[in-house]
């Protein structure tokens, strides 16, 4: 009888300890299908969040295109790297994002096809590097890159040179496709590119920078600008757009500010933020005129989302410049 009871009791002390298992494993299942569930939940809404930012960083772009079109010249958003803000919720088609736009017309920058010699070397003084000899082998293996022989330039670099190096190719002979480009010539690595990045272009079609159209950064690095002149020249630009006037006359000399006509091609740099902090930047460059379809007043010449720029256009400096020289209006 006691034998029995002993028994029983263990085959009770043992289903007890089983259930107690059991529940112990189902709690453990619980607390990981809501931890999973709450990690989906999280992307899911980050991803939601990415894709509006993005969505409005896209509605930023349209607005810029529309507002070069403006009949007022004096209203048409300026391309010389001025920022616009919009936090216009029917514009925008989100009630909980606000947009900065950057217009950058190709023709205020440098164009590695067209400059020449002096122009580039002006633009390699500057480069943040110490070693002199490398600024002037970076100019020489630019103008070997784009020109159509195989004669090396003073410095410069041709095939032997990229042998030498142990590169697998050599100079194209033929104008840069892209500013992309860049980093496959001779003696340019990361830094030096992201430095020349923002400075140049393959899209002017000119041999000299349109100072009217250049940011503070690109003026800063032309060889014939008087830097003393940038800071008050840049306060007049900003005060012209205040008060809708048209844009100073340069105290450099060359250059006239017109509006986006035919063949005028501009980059446009569009970042959102919305309030949770998700944010997005799309960059275009775009040409007016020749749009593929009709009625389509620019044509697209590259697209780009989430690009790395020369820095947040909600930082407290961009570039060379502080927002404060260059946020000028805010559309509600």
């Amino acid at each position: 009888m006691k034998r029995e009871k002993a028994t029983t009791l263990a085959q009770q002390g043992f289903a007890l300890v089983l259930v107690l298992w059991v529940l112990s494993l189902l709690t453990i299942m619980a607390g990981s299908f809501a931890l999973s569930m709450r990690r989906e939940t999280s992307i899911i809404a980050s991803i939601k969040n990415n894709a509006e930012a993005a969505a409005v960083a896209e509605s930023g772009i349209a607005i810029a295109e529309l507002m070069l079109l403006n009949p007022d010249q004096n209203k048409r958003w300026r391309m010389d790297g001025t920022i616009y803000q919009i936090i216009n919720a029917d514009a925008l088609g989100s009630d909980n994002a606000e947009v900065r736009v950057r217009l950058l017309a190709e023709t205020g920058k440098i164009d590695i096809n067209k400059a020449d010699q002096k122009l580039l070397a002006g633009l390699m003084a500057q480069l943040p590097v110490e070693d002199e000899q490398q600024r002037v082998k970076l100019v020489g293996a630019i103008l070997d890159w784009r020109d159509e022989d195989d004669l090396i330039n003073i410095d410069g670099a041709e095939q032997k040179e990229y042998e030498e190096a142990g590169l697998s190719y050599q100079p194209r002979n033929k104008p840069f496709q892209t500013v992309d480009e860049l980093q496959l010539v001779l003696g340019v690595d990361r830094v030096i590119y992201e430095w020349l990045e923002p400075l140049v272009t393959v899209y002017s079609g000119q041999p000299n920078v349109n100072v009217q159209y250049a940011s503070k950064d690109v003026l800063q690095v032309l060889p014939d600008v008087d830097v003393d002149l940038i800071d008050d020249y840049m306060a007049a630009r900003l005060e012209s757009i205040t008060n809708g006037s048209p844009a100073p006359a340069s105290p450099f000399g060359a250059g006239k500010t017109k509006s986006a006509g035919d063949g005028e091609a501009l980059t446009l740099v569009s970042e959102a933020l919305l309030d949770d902090g998700s944010r997005a930047v799309v960059s275009a460059v775009i040409k007016a005129g020749g749009g593929t379809q009709v009625g389509q007043p620019f044509q697209v010449l590259e697209w780009h989302r989430n690009t790395v720029s020369d820095g947040s256009l909600f930082a407290d400096t961009v570039g060379a410049s502080t927002i404060s020289e260059l946020l000028v209006k805010n559309y509600k």
